[in-house]
C-alpha cells in the first residue's frame, strides 16, 4: 500500500486564478476545476478555468505590451536582466516549487529538483542570448547597403504538457521572451499549480504587465481558442501527435500563424552485443522508466542484438523488479504514480494488449497499492514490430524488448514508424555508432547515453514527432521573423 508520509497541506499552494496583465483574476465564466494529487486520488484544490473570453483578454493585454507598452520600449539587455532575475527567484524558491510539482504531477521529489536545475539553466542560457540576436550585412549587387534584422514574431500562444510542467514552461517562455515576444501560455489541466506559481515570480521579477499571461484550462476550450485566435502570431505546442494535427489545422484555418510542434515518439534504443553491458542495462532502464515512462522521447522500443538478448532480458527484469515505487515525497522512491486515472487506464490497456497479442510479460503489469495511480514497472520480451505495444506511444512504465540480428536490419526497423523524436545506440564500435546516428531518422541520437539534455543543445522531431526546434540557438529562430532592409547609397 502506498502512503504519503507528508500530508499535502504541508505543501504551500500558490495562486489558483488566471494571470492576465500582471493581475490575478477569476475566469469570465467563474468556473473552476479540480486538480488531483495522483499519489492519493484526492483533490488538492480548485483552479480557475479559462475559456475563449479569457484568451481574448490575455491576447489584448499581450498585444498592448508588444506594440505600445513598457515591453516594446525595453532594450534587449534589459530583457536579459529580467530573465536572469527570474532564474534567481526560481533558484531561491527551488524547494517550494519542487514540492508543488511533486504534489500536482506525482513525480519523485528528487526528479522535480532535477527538473528545476534544468529550468534555471534554461532561463539563464536565454538571458545571455537576449542582446546577441543579430542580423547580417549582405553584399548585394549595385550601390546598395543591405542588411537583415531579426524581429520578434509578436504575440505567441504557448500550450505546455503535464509531464514536465516547469521544464516545458521554461523551454517555451525563455526563448520567446529573450527575443522580445509577449506570451499567452496555457498550462496542462492536470498540472496547473507550479506554472501559476512561476507566474508570481515573473511579476516579482519585474516583467511589465501583459508580457506573460498564464491561463489554466482545458485543451478543447482554452487550447483551441489559442490555436484559432486571429491576433496570435505564433503557437508553440508540446503534446500528442493527434492534438498537433488539430493545432496545425486551426492555424491554417485562422490567420496562418506560425507553428512549432514537439509531439509524440516511439524512440528506438539499440543495444549491440559489444556494448558496455552494465551501462546499457542501466541506460535502457532509465530510458523507459524515468518520469514513470511519461516522456515523449522515452526509449520505448528497446532493440537488443540476438547474441546477448537472453542475458539482457534477464538482467533488465531483475532491475525492474528492484525499482522502488511509492510515495513521491520519500527520498528512496524511484517511481511515482501516473499523472491521473485516464493515463493509468491507458497504460493498463496497453499492458493487456501486449499480453493478448502474445508478448511475454516477465514482470509488473499490475497496480501498486490501493490508492493513487501507481503501476509496477513492466517488462515484455518476445515483442514483435507489428504489436500495438511496439507501434503506439504508451507513455507509461512499460519496457518492450525486441530482438534483432544485424545493423542493416535494425536501422530499417528503427525507421519503420511515423515518429522520429529520439534514438540511442549502445556500442563500443565507433563505426556502428556513426551508422546509427547517420541513418536513423530522429531529431536527437544519443550514443552510449540517454536523456542527456542541455539548454544549448536543440531538441525536436522528424516526421510526425513535430516541426521546429527548441533549445539552443536554433530555438531562437522559431521566435523571430527575418526582415531584409535595402538602402540605396
Amino acid at each position: 500500500m502506498v502512503t504519503a508520509k507528508e500530508p499535502q497541506q504541508q505543501v504551500k499552494i500558490g495562486p489558483t486564478r488566471l494571470l492576465i496583465n500582471n493581475e490575478w483574476i477569476e475566469s469570465v465564466s467563474g468556473r473552476r476545476f479540480e486538480t488531483i494529487n495522483p499519489a492519493t486520488g484526492e483533490v488538492i484544490c480548485t483552479v480557475a478555468e479559462a475559456d475563449a473570453p479569457d484568451v481574448d483578454k490575455a491576447v489584448k493585454a499581450a498585444r498592448t505590451a508588444f506594440t505600445s507598452g513598457e515591453w516594446a520600449k525595453l532594450s534587449a539587455a534589459r530583457r536579459g536582466d529580467l530573465l536572469y532575475k527570474l532564474a534567481d527567484l526560481i533558484a531561491q524558491n527551488i524547494d517550494e516549487l519542487a514540492r508543488l510539482e511533486t504534489l500536482d504531477n506525482g513525480k519523485p521529489l528528487q526528479d522535480s529538483l532535477g527538473d528545476l536545475q534544468l529550468v534555471i539553466a534554461c532561463y539563464r542560457y536565454y538571458a545571455g542570448w537576449a542582446d546577441k540576436v543579430q542580423g547580417k550585412t549582405i553584399p548585394i549587387s549595385g550601390p546598395y547597403f543591405c542588411y537583415t534584422r531579426h524581429e520578434p514574431v509578436g504575440v505567441v500562444g504557448q500550450i505546455i504538457p503535464w509531464n514536465f510542467p516547469l521544464l516545458m514552461q521554461a523551454w517555451k517562455l525563455a526563448p520567446a521572451l529573450a527575443t522580445g515576444n509577449t506570451v499567452v501560455l496555457k498550462t496542462a489541466e492536470q498540472t496547473p499549480l507550479s506554472a501559476l506559481r512561476v507566474g508570481e515570480l515573473i511579476v516579482e521579477a519585474g516583467f511589465p504587465p501583459g508580457v506573460v499571461n498564464i491561463l489554466s484550462g482545458y485543451g478543447p476550450t482554452a487550447g483551441a481558442a489559442i490555436a484559432h485566435h486571429r491576433d496570435i502570431d505564433k503557437v508553440a505546442f508540446t503534446g500528442s501527435t493527434e492534438v498537433g494535427h488539430l493545432i496545425m489545422e486551426a492555424a491554417a484555418k485562422s490567420n496562418l500563424k506560425r507553428v512549432t510542434l514537439e509531439l509524440g515518439g516511439k524512440s528506438p534504443n539499440i543495444v549491440f552485443a559489444d556494448a558496455d553491458f552494465d551501462a546499457a542495462i542501466a541506460g535502457a532502464h532509465d530510458a523507459i522508466f524515468f518520469n514513470q515512462g511519461q516522456c515523449c522521447c522515452a526509449g520505448s522500443r528497446l532493440f537488443v542484438e540476438e547474441k546477448c538478448y537472453d542475458d539482457f532480458v534477464a538482467k533488465s527484469v531483475e532491475k525492474a523488479q528492484n525499482r522502488i515505487v511509492g510515495d513521491p515525497f520519500d527520498g528512496n522512491t524511484q517511481q511515482g504514480p501516473q499523472v491521473d486515472k485516464d493515463q493509468f487506464d491507458k497504460v493498463m490497456s496497453y499492458i493487456e494488449s501486449g499480453m493478448r497479442q502474445g508478448a511475454q510479460r516477465l514482470c509488473g503489469g499490475n497496480r501498486v497499492g490501493d490508492k493513487g495511480f501507481f503501476i509496477a514497472p513492466t517488462v515484455f520480451a518476445d515483442v514483435h514490430d507489428d504489436m500495438q505495444i511496439a507501434q503506439e506511444e504508451i507513455f507509461g512504465p512499460v519496457m518492450s524488448i525486441i530482438k534483432f540480428r544485424d545493423i542493416e536490419e535494425v536501422i530499417q526497423r528503427a525507421n519503420n514508424t511515423m515518429y522520429g523524436l529520439a534514438a540511442a545506440v549502445w556500442t563500443k564500435d565507433i563505426s556502428k555508432a556513426h551508422a546509427i546516428a547517420n541513418n536513423v531518422r530522429a531529431g536527437t541520437v544519443w550514443v552510449n547515453c540517454y536523456d542527456v539534455f542541455d539548454p544549448a543543445a536543440p531538441f525536436g522531431g522528424f516526421k510526425q514527432s513535430g516541426m521546429g526546434r527548441e533549445l539552443g540557438e536554433y530555438g531562437l529562430q522559431q521566435y523571430t521573423e527575418v526582415k531584409t532592409v535595402t538602402i540605396k547609397l
